[in-house]
C-alpha cells in the first residue's frame, strides 16, 4: 500500500502551538467580560474551525458573541500575543523525506488562511505543500470537505490518500472522507482517544513516519503454496 497524497494537520500535529493558542483563546475571552475557558477546556477544542470552537467553549451563544470572540483571537493570535511556537522535532526532516520520495503534500487545519499563511512564512515551509485548506475558506473538521476538495485539486483517489493528524477531529474528517488515517500522540488529545477512531496507527513522534511508510509500503509475500 503506497500513499500517494499526505494531509498534515497543523497545530499540534506539526507546530507545538498549543500553549499560544490557549493563551489567545482565554485572552478573547476576558476581552469581552467572559468567563476565560480553564487551559484543558480550551486546549481540547484545538484543530475545529473558530466558529465551532467558540460554539463548544460558550453553548448557547449567538452568532455575533461568537463573531467577537473570533475577532479577538485573530488580534491575539496574529499581532499581540509572543507566545513562541515551534515546529515539533522531526517535521522538518520528515517533509523533506516525504517530498524526496515523490509524494505530494498538503495540509487541512482548523487554523484561518491568516494564521496558516503567517505560520508557513515564519517557517519556511509554504514551498513544502502542494495545497492546503483551512476552516474559514470550508467546512470545519469533522466535515470531510478539506479532504475532497484536497484529492479534487490534486487528483488523487481516497485510496491514495493519507491523514495524519493529533485529534480525534482529524480522524473523524479521515472517517468520513473514507480516507485512511496516522494518528500522532504528541498532540492535544491522547492517544487512546484517538484508537477510537480506528487509525492505521498511532505514533509517539513525527520521526516515526518514514520507518512507518516504509514497513507499510513493502509489497506482502504470498504464502508459498
Amino acid at each position: 500500500m503506497r500513499f500517494e497524497l499526505i494531509v498534515f494537520d497543523w497545530d499540534g500535529t506539526l507546530m507545538d502551538s498549543e500553549a499560544r493558542i490557549v493563551a489567545c483563546l482565554q485572552r478573547a475571552f476576558t476581552d469581552l467580560g467572559l468567563s476565560a475557558p480553564t487551559r484543558e477546556s480550551a486546549r481540547d477544542i484545538i484543530g475545529l474551525g473558530l466558529d465551532e470552537a467558540m460554539l463548544r467553549l460558550l453553548p448557547g451563544s449567538d452568532a455575533a458573541i461568537r463573531a467577537s470572540l473570533v475577532l479577538q483571537y485573530r488580534r491575539h493570535f496574529l499581532i499581540t500575543n509572543q507566545t513562541p511556537s515551534a515546529l515539533f522535532s522531526g517535521a522538518r526532516e520528515v517533509l523533506d523525506w516525504l517530498a524526496g520520495q515523490g509524494r505530494l503534500l498538503a495540509v487541512a487545519t482548523g487554523k484561518s488562511r491568516a494564521g496558516l499563511d503567517s505560520s508557513l512564512t515564519e517557517t519556511g515551509l509554504r514551498g513544502h505543500f502542494h495545497a492546503t485548506r483551512c476552516a474559514d475558506e470550508t467546512f470545519s473538521k469533522p466535515n470531510p470537505q478539506m479532504l475532497f476538495e484536497l484529492m479534487d485539486e490534486l487528483g488523487v483517489t481516497a485510496a491514495e490518500t493519507l491523514m495524519v493528524g493529533d485529534t480525534e477531529y482529524d480522524m473523524q474528517m479521515a472517517g468520513n472522507a473514507g480516507v485512511n488515517a496516522l494518528a500522532i500522540g504528541h498532540g492535544v488529545h491522547a492517544p487512546a482517544r484517538l484508537w477510537l477512531h480506528n487509525p492505521l496507527g498511532c505514533l509517539e513522534s513525527l520521526h516515526a513516519i518514514p520507518g512507518w511508510l516504509t514497513a507499510l509500503d513493502v509489497p506482502q509475500e504470498r504464502d508459498s503454496e
